[in-house]
């Protein structure tokens, strides 16, 4: 499994058109610092830093390899619990799509995209690094608490996008009592939004936004991104 996930992330390393970005998305990915980082490849957090902020020229594939595979091994020597998420591969039928981003894009582009609103009060000022779409009364019946981790694909950085939502309290009553949060949460289409919705959007200092499109469309605009 340490060879698939090495394979992903390298993959989209080097495909990626501004590779630094892509280095320091699955860094802040598997949250380790770059100083963690720097210790275990034997150089200083500033070399870390020019790549990611490509003040230096494209990291080599040496580079990327060893930058891979430090990922993995500090990753390790904290439990493994990003690599053993990393595993999982999506099967719920609750789940109508989801993508990982090769560069994180800011929410607001994102917002903009599905024309979507904030209905609470956290800022959008946060990069989002891919999405999940879903049927939430179907994702909350066949999605128990000990597979809610699908959902979350390569990385919790995402947006969850919950179609043929009514009111919006179970889904964010479902990501209240989960550990793993992400990172904005959109509503697609749905009906009056209950106040406890919202609250908890606040209380988790997760951002809550509404799109009237449907789930087909959505889809739609979200593969052209």
């Amino acid at each position: 499994m340490d060879a698939e996930i090495r394979e992903k992330i390298a993959g989209e390393v080097v495909l990626s058109p501004h590779p630094g970005r892509t280095l320091r998305k699955w860094r802040e990915g598997f949250a380790i610092s770059q100083r963690d980082l720097a210790k275990h490849l034997d150089t200083v957090p500033s070399v870390i830093s020019d790549y990611e902020s490509e003040r230096r020229a494209s990291p080599g594939a040496g580079f990327i390899r060893r930058y891979v595979e430090a990922l993995l091994a500090v990753d390790a020597e904290n439990g493994g619990h990003v690599s053993q998420r990393l595993g999982l591969h999506p099967h719920s039928e609750g789940i109508l799509g989801m993508r990982e981003f090769a560069v994180a894009i800011p929410l607001r582009a994102l917002a903009d995209r599905l024309n979507a609103r904030a209905v609470s009060r956290v800022g959008l000022h946060r990069d989002i690094h891919g999405f999940t779409v879903l049927d939430a009364p179907r994702a909350i019946l066949s999605i128990d608490a000990t597979r809610f981790v699908e959902v979350y694909g390569w990385t919790t950085q995402r947006a969850l996008i919950f179609s043929n939502v009514k009111y919006g309290r179970s889904p964010m009553v479902a990501i209240r009592a989960h550990p793993l949060k992400p990172a904005a949460v959109v509503f697609a289409a749905p009906g009056r939004i209950d106040p406890l919705a919202i609250r908890l959007s606040e209380v988790e200092n997760i951002p809550l936004l509404t799109t009237p499109l449907g789930a087909s469309e959505l889809l739609e605009r979200l593969e052209d991104l």
